[in-house]
């Protein structure tokens, strides 16, 4: 069975204004952010489902009828859509943060609730249970933040600047997690004395778009900028681009974020792919709680060469992303007018059209869907798809 399913907005102030609506073709309104798009059954922003007429949420759909997931799907994870697909604007930085494993996240999420801290607490780290590994594609030019650099480089990039040169000393005696717990609980006096010099030398050079994507100075200065950071309120996450990998990805390209891994979305549109949780461990750049024993508990401090996945090849007309990831995968599928795919799916799946128009069939239902709009398979269900002009769609499943 296959039946119409409308996402839920997220209107964080880090998004951009007209990225999402154009997509989705709804209008904007004035001084709005659109920061995510939601396709998925997570109890805080569940999509809507079409069922014979009637709108509700796929949250209470799957409670009523929990063989649409799957037999495979409900033996490993349950009774609930194990993945979350999403599609963001990034159009300021995100926080840098990390997720826990699944069992750091069951003791996590236990803690707080014998402590009582409310869900909605802006203190509360554990949101749930699960653990949050996720995929993203870029659909345009992308830069993000991705695991620390080999120590040999980080080292480089510390002694380009003498007020950073300590620094390189500090990191030469200590192992990377040490070096880390130390630059995150610095004071407000050590983190001027770090990067109010490199500011103050960089910044003409800024403004007069001298300095390239890939510096790590363009990136404090852009985020300072961006995220209206003061002089007298500094922020240790800043220092996060002098020690992490800064990745960039081209249209088409993505990145697999492994639980423990620091990461932090800078600039541009992607589509996600997760595990379905909310656990977001916070390391800065981020007016929200940062929690520095957990975040030091859980981080991975491994030095990391960032692992891009391919771009479906254009002659690959039905293409899944490689990743270790066991709680989704996504699926390309590319059609010109008039081509069609048959497919049958295992487990339950989230189509969602990205370019053209294309008519999605089952044995009972046809819909026409353009870009931006969406649809829920169940699992082991046959469907077909039909190109009506070109584009590509992608679909959540399980691997």
């Amino acid at each position: 069975m296959i039946y119409k399913l409308t996402g839920a907005l997220q209107h964080y102030v880090w998004g951009g204004q007209y990225y999402i609506p154009q997509l989705l073709n709804i209008s904007v309104e004035e001084n709005q952010h659109y920061a995510e798009w939601w396709l998925g059954a997570h109890t805080s922003a569940p999509s809507i489902i079409e069922v014979e007429g009637k709108n509700l949420p796929l949250t209470e759909f799957l409670q009523q009828n929990p063989t649409a997931l799957g037999e495979k799907s409900r033996e490993i994870f349950g009774e609930t859509l194990p993945y979350l697909l999403k599609i963001l604007d990034v159009e300021k930085p995100l926080s840098i943060q990390l997720h826990p494993t699944k069992q750091q996240a069951e003791i996590g999420f236990a803690k707080e609730n014998e402590k009582g801290i409310d869900l909605k607490d802006s203190k509360r780290t554990y949101k749930d249970n699960n653990h949050k590994p996720e995929m993203m594609i870029a659909l345009s030019d992308f830069w993000l933040l991705h695991g620390f650099k080999a120590k040999e480089k980080i080292l480089s990039s510390l002694n380009e600047h003498p007020s950073l040169a300590p620094l390189a000393e500090k990191l030469g005696n200590q192992d990377l997690h040490s070096f880390y717990a130390d630059v995150m609980q610095a004071d407000q006096a050590q983190l001027y004395q770090w990067l109010a010099p490199i500011i103050d030398k960089k910044r003409e050079a800024y403004s007069a778009n001298e300095l390239r994507l890939n510096n790590p100075d363009y990136w404090l200065l852009y985020t300072m900028e961006a995220m209206d950071i003061p002089l007298e309120k500094l922020d240790a996450g800043l220092l996060c681009f002098y020690l992490f990998n800064i990745v960039h990805l081209k249209k088409g390209e993505g990145i697999y974020q492994d639980a423990g891994i620091p990461h932090a979305y800078l600039r541009g549109q992607n589509i996600e792919l997760m595990a379905c949780s909310d656990n977001v461990i916070r390391g800065g750049l981020t007016p929200k709680y940062v929690d520095i024993p957990e975040l030091l508990k859980v981080v991975d401090c491994r030095e990391v060469e960032p692992q891009v996945i391919s771009a479906a090849p254009h002659d690959a007309r039905v293409f899944t992303y490689s990743t270790p990831a066991k709680d989704f995968a996504l699926q390309n599928i590319q059609y010109e007018c008039g081509e069609t795919h048959r497919l049958k799916i295992q487990s339950a799946g989230i189509l969602m059209v990205m370019k053209g128009q294309l008519n999605l069939r089952s044995e009972t239902s046809v819909f026409a869907l353009k870009s931006g709009e969406s649809a829920f398979i169940s699992a082991d269900a046959f469907y077909e798809i039909e190109g009506l002009d070109e584009g590509y769609a992608v679909v959540a499943k399980l691997p």
